[in-house]
């Protein structure tokens, strides 16, 4: 039997941080450019208990999202011990493709993964490099893209990559771009026989009747700015009870396929979007089987990085396996649950044995 095993992990983590204390003087407005009755300490003091942000890192001027994505697929490639000559596929999660610093446009030709490949240096017309948009749960994604391609017998290693530069489509007029951040991460997902390790089971959703829109690109608050100029916007009430509502569900799905119980679930990986929502999600899937959360379940990276988008659960992923989380770590046998929610509205879930 064949099992897709991820053998290797590598991050990058942007080295500007921007503490919250850097948005006191930055002007916040409403949705129809009016002033916030509140100051901005007691905006910022708000959204850290909220959110558990307290600072986040931005990339460096001169690296776009593709440059961040390399650096963490050099990582993991070197992580795996292998040669990159040998990928038969590179998969490249993003949602705005490489968007360079005071940069207006998205940059996508050529794709993420081409550009990532030809910086490794990569001659092997069989790698095949592709790009995927699928919202914050894109890396997910792509790992489950890497077993299917694994599982059919056309590949037997495949790089995943999560890279974002949010930090170059926010709107400084709304409030919400604290949240956002930038980083990477990528894996080395290959095929093993004759072992536990690996893919168990996963679940993936779309829900776009009436979810579709809840994160989208709109125009800035401050009527100043170029209204064609569009921006990250969500509607964040609806997203945290549309995650609230629905991920646990996802989670159960993905578990319940696997043929484990919860009481083999050692650690769930999720994406850093919002510490107590993701508190929330959590509770709300061991209540599914009447079981109250255990401590240390749920590593967090969300208070020094922020939310990265496709690189929050490959980074906090290679931090945990790495000894870089206080308290927290993975041991040969556990069984963890990667999960994430996102523009979409999309959501993911994969059930792994390490």
């Amino acid at each position: 039997m064949i099992s897709s095993v991820i053998t290797g992990t590598g991050t990058y983590i942007p080295v500007i941080q921007k503490e919250n204390e850097k948005f006191l003087n930055q002007q916040f407005l409403n949705a129809d450019g009016t002033n916030f009755p509140s100051t901005n300490d007691v905006i910022i003091k708000k959204f850290k208990s909220i959110t558990g942000i307290e600072e986040r890192r931005y990339a460096e001027l001169k690296h776009n999202a593709s440059d961040l994505g390399y650096f963490a697929a050099q990582k993991a490639i070197e992580d795996a011990g292998i040669n990159p000559e040998e990928l038969d596929y590179i998969i490249l999660a993003h949602n705005f493709g490489d968007v360079k610093s005071a940069a207006i446009q998205s940059d996508i030709l050529p794709s993420l993964a081409t550009r990532v490949k030809h910086r490794l240096g990569i001659e092997n017309p069989n790698c095949v490099a592709y790009d995927i948009l699928f919202g914050c749960p894109g890396w997910i994604e792509g790992v489950i893209q890497a077993q299917a391609f694994i599982k059919a017998k056309i590949a037997k290693k495949v790089l995943v990559i999560g890279a974002e530069t949010l930090s170059r489509v926010v709107d400084k007029a709304d409030r919400d771009s604290m949240i956002y951040s930038d980083g990477a991460g990528a894996c080395i997902v290959e095929a093993k026989e004759n072992t536990d390790e690996g893919i168990i089971s996963h679940a993936s959703q779309s829900f776009t009747k009436e979810e579709a829109y809840y994160l989208f690109f709109g125009k800035s608050f401050n009527k100043n700015e170029d209204p064609d100029v569009r921006y990250i916007k969500m509607d964040g009430r609806k997203i945290y009870e549309f995650a609230l509502n629905n991920v646990p569900n996802a989670m159960k799905l993905a578990l319940d396929k696997s043929g484990l119980t919860i009481d083999d679930v050692k650690k769930v990986f999720i994406h850093q979007a919002n510490e107590k929502m993701d508190e929330a999600i959590i509770k709300r899937f061991f209540r599914l089987y009447k079981k109250s959360t255990p401590d240390g379940i749920m590593p967090m990276s969300i208070h020094k990085l922020g939310n990265s988008s496709v690189a929050t659960v490959p980074t906090l992923l290679d931090l945990v396996l790495k000894g870089k989380v206080e308290h927290q770590e993975v041991n040969k046998g556990d069984v963890i649950i990667l999960a994430s929610v996102g523009a979409g509205m999309n959501i993911n879930a994969i059930v792994y044995r390490y």
